[in-house]
């Protein structure tokens, strides 16, 4: 069943009829050449007035008003919004006038694209305008945009600020709310400096399976499907780590990846299903090394983007100037309990999460159980950036054991805004320690633990022929892009963020 039509949208198709019995095609084929941008406009008229004699724009028509021969409109481009002044006269200069009187003034609508030919002037006000010697339809929209409204006692209602919508219809958002577009922009600046600073220490970037037979590299819960050629489930990868490893194996001293990976968890304001994250290993290296570079990258980000390694997130100034504080898993969770935990059994530390009001179940390892209570009682509490070192062994399955300290791996997270943004370990390339780590987890896994990792054999044969001491790190694209942007959810980040389906009324439904 069709939906039901608004009167706006009933006005706007009898309208795009009325183009097509004009002639006039309201979605031409031909190419449009458009030599400038309301940004370029405004910023270089002033200084170079004869090159914006002959100009050609492109863009939606946001507002309009008409003074019988005269009108003047705003246009918005990809760059943002610029004036534009017709004469009914000079438009249509010859005896034909349906151009203005008819197409432009009543059959046209708000968020129509406008092809405009002109110069550009300034008016008797100070405002750079477009003057307009001919315009062209360019697509003719069929629903309205939801603008802001202005009520009787001159106050501005928007009318698209609900997040859910917004996130929908992220399409309709960078329209009417064109200043979301800095944040993506911010993204891919932040994307393009990582690439920048990776490729100039001469690391490869590499490409590596989205669908794994078998999930590993990270201890969560995967998406599962079936290949029906190969009559075999996959796996949409939940970490690109194993598969990076092989090329290390391989004989690449450097490599990374920006990967979409899957996590079949909850969701929240940090958390989507799909994410980003860059992987990066290098051989011969150690996680001590892999920290100075976490700091370098960073800092060097945040000068990117913003001039400064000062950055504003919420109410607090974030300094990614180096050094970052240090400390270790035991030591975060002394300095903010109170409580020293580095000696005691999964039994005892079962007892002391629920002393400190961490929820607890039988499925917990002690790893588990001091990932609980670092981050129930410490990572909120780490604004500014700071490296957590030195993690219980049991915690980190892929790292390797420490090297002065037993019970340890060489294993960090840099946490910042409370939250974690990267993980990074010494990697283990003992292929005896390692079976015997997975051989753990699947204990877990029977335990009840559905994060547990999985037995990698494949990897396994890998790393007997032959890993070299490598270091390897995560950092997840979105939060960090969350920290630069000064974003608050994770979904004002992502284009088109994962939702329920929509609630739809029954006239809605096609």
């Amino acid at each position: 069943m069709s939906r039901e039509l608004s009167e706006q949208e009933i006005v706007r198709r009898e309208s795009l009829q009325k183009l097509h019995d004009l002639g006039i095609n309201p979605y031409p084929a031909k190419l449009f050449e458009v030599n400038v941008t309301a940004k370029g406009i405004k910023k270089n008229y002033e200084a170079r007035k004869l090159d914006y004699k002959n100009i050609n724009i492109a863009g939606r028509l946001m507002s309009r008003r008409i003074m019988g021969k005269a009108a003047f409109a705003e246009l918005q481009d990809s760059t943002g919004r610029i004036q534009l002044y017709f004469n009914r006269d000079e438009v249509c200069p010859g005896e034909d006038k349906t151009m203005y009187n008819i197409v432009f003034k009543k059959l046209l609508d708000i968020g129509d694209f406008v092809g405009i030919k002109g110069h550009v002037f300034t008016t008797k006000v100070g405002e750079i305008s477009i003057h307009v010697e001919e315009f062209k339809v360019l697509t003719k929209t069929l629903r309205p945009l939801p603008l802001p409204k202005l009520d009787a006692e001159g106050n501005i209602h928007d009318a698209f600020t609900d997040p859910e919508k917004r996130y929908r219809q992220r399409y309709v958002d960078l329209v009417v709310n064109p200043q979301v577009k800095d944040t993506f922009v911010k993204r891919t600046k932040l994307t393009n400096s990582m690439r920048e600073y990776l490729n100039g220490k001469g690391y490869l970037e590499v490409e590596t399976p989205i669908l794994q037979p078998v999930y590993g590299g990270a201890a969560a819960r995967p998406f599962k499907t079936h290949h029906n050629t190969l009559d075999m489930p996959l796996y949409l990868r939940i970490a690109n780590e194993l598969y990076l490893k092989r090329l290390i194996i391989g004989g690449f001293d450097g490599v990374y990846e920006f990967s979409k990976d899957f996590r079949n968890e909850g969701m929240s304001r940090f958390h989507n299903p799909e994410f980003t994250q860059v992987e990066l290993y290098v051989a011969y290296k150690d996680y001590q090394w892999m920290m100075n570079l976490v700091e370098e990258m960073v800092e060097k980000i945040a000068m990117d983007l913003h001039g400064t390694t000062e950055v504003q997130v919420g109410e607090n100034i974030i300094n990614f100037q180096r050094p970052w504080k240090r400390f270790t898993m035991y030591e975060a969770i002394e300095h903010f309990t109170g409580i020293d935990i580095s000696k005691m059994d999964e039994l005892e530390m079962a007892d002391t999460a629920k002393k400190l009001g961490v929820e607890v179940d039988k499925s917990m390892g002690r790893g588990k159980l001091i990932d609980e209570i670092f981050g129930e009682k410490c990572e909120e509490q780490l604004i500014q950036p700071t490296f957590i070192t030195d993690y219980p062994v049991e915690m980190s399955p892929l790292a390797k054991k420490h090297r002065d300290h037993e019970g340890l791996a060489e294993r960090f997270e840099a946490i910042c805004n409370g939250k974690e943004i990267c993980n990074a370990f010494s990697e283990l390339n003992d292929p005896i320690d390692q079976r015997a780590r997975f051989e753990q987890q699947l204990e877990l896994g029977k335990r009840g633990d559905e994060e547990a990792m999985v037995l990698d054999e494949d990897f396994l044969r890998a790393i007997e022929y032959g890993m070299p001491p490598t270091a390897g790190l995560g950092i997840g694209i979105d939060r960090l892009c969350m920290i630069m942007t000064n974003s608050n959810s994770i979904q004002d980040v992502l284009f088109f963020p994962q939702m329920k389906p929509e609630n739809k009324a029954p006239q809605e439904e096609a």
